[in-house]
């Protein structure tokens, strides 16, 4: 009975492997035409994962509602919190009381991963993070991403945040569909905040020919996840990745993917709407100890790790060919409506709390200053300055 269960579930993971032929996958992939929403490929769509900054996606995607509903508008003030400013990095580390336009914080949301920034958004916004995660799971559900939930908008790690590949395809559509006005911000190279320079930690932009998007993602227990799209002759394609080594495999995974859909006509009747669920789809995934016990700080960052000089380097380890477009970002030019969530009856504002203790089973985050470039700890590692 077993073995006869065991060749069903193979032949299952045999037949998802779709027409397209290419190396042997690890880990959850899906890639999908944006357009008709046709997957050429994938493995494992279905498989829990957690999404690590990834999540980032479902709080622009909240907000870019709040903003359509009028709750809020671009040039809405932004205050960081007490609690914002005590998230771990990639942050900005922006002291508590700082203000800054809606739209210049979701650039250094999505450009920078900043997590504070990404958590003050989701205060202001949606009047608290627990609030605000409600509103991420009831767009999740709404969509039909059946297989995630949510309980921070930054993708810190939690074992009750997760999420599928198939599941961010989903959301990916509906960003991409929805909110066409703000799809140049998910292809920004590089920020400009002051006189420091941040890039983007997908190394697809610049790099890819036609690369025009999305997120990247990591914490020791997810591996290092990506979303690239990109464009060639009015075609969008969307690679999703997940549980890659390194920041340099997963760009380099995704790329093969796009090359291979790119080289291959649209085939096959399942869309990322109908790819009817199979394998296993409730037990957790956990690369910690594989990502992360063994290897050295440095090779626990999104930022790419320099190669020896005697080994050939990735072509998404290379500085760009070009100087690099910079967006400036800062404090300050919040001139619009404070955001409705943020106000009671009596003006007061909700999200300003205390501080949390910080786990005592895991790494205490590091400094509490600015950080724009440096050494981080969990989530989206900070990258070196623009090339």
């Amino acid at each position: 009975m077993r073995h006869r269960h065991f060749l069903k579930l193979f032949s299952a993971g045999a037949i998802v492997l779709s027409s397209l032929a290419g190396p042997a996958l690890a880990n959850p992939v899906v890639l999908f035409d944006l357009n008709s929403g046709k997957i050429l490929q994938h493995q494992d769509a279905f498989k829990r994962w957690y999404p690590a900054s990834l999540s980032k996606l479902m709080t622009a995607y909240v907000t870019f509602r709040a903003i359509a509903a009028g709750e809020v508008q671009l040039d809405s003030p932004i205050k960081v919190t007490k609690h914002a400013a005590g998230e771990p990095p990639s942050k900005m580390g922006f002291k508590p009381g700082s203000v800054m336009r809606l739209d210049n914080a979701l650039k250094m949301m999505l450009v920078k991963s900043a997590n504070d920034i990404a958590m003050a958004v989701a205060e202001n916004v949606g009047g608290s993070q627990a609030a605000f995660a409600e509103r991420m799971n009831a767009e999740a559900a709404r969509l039909g991403m059946n297989g995630t939930h949510f309980v921070n908008p930054n993708g810190l790690y939690s074992p009750d945040q997760y999420t599928t590949a198939r599941d961010l395809a989903v959301l990916v559509v509906a960003i991409r569909r929805e909110f066409p006005q703000y799809a140049s911000w998910f292809s920004i190279e590089g920020l400009a905040v002051g006189k420091k320079a941040i890039s983007n930690y997908n190394l697809l932009i610049g790099r890819y020919p036609g690369a025009d998007g999305m997120k990247t993602g990591f914490v020791c227990s997810s591996g290092f996840n990506m979303i690239g799209s990109a464009t060639r002759n009015g075609r969008t394609l969307v690679a999703v990745v997940l549980g890659e080594k390194s920041a340099i495999t997963r760009a380099e995974m995704a790329a093969k993917l796009l090359d291979q859909g790119f080289d291959t006509p649209a085939a096959g009747a399942a869309t990322v709407a109908t790819l009817a669920p199979y394998g296993d789809t409730a037990s957790p995934n956990d690369m910690h100890d594989e990502i992360c016990k063994k290897k050295k700080p440095e090779e626990q960052s999104e930022a790419p790790a320099a190669t020896a000089k005697d080994k050939p380097k990735s072509p998404y380890q290379e500085k760009l060919d070009h100087v690099p477009t910079l967006v400036a970002v800062g404090l300050g030019g919040a001139t619009g409506p404070a955001p409705k969530a943020m106000l009671d009856q009596g003006g007061q504002e909700y999200a300003d709390v205390p501080i949390p203790t910080w786990r005592p089973d895991r790494p205490a985050p590091a400094g509490a200053g600015p950080v724009i470039a440096g050494s981080a700890v969990q989530g989206d590692q900070p990258a070196k300055a623009a090339n």
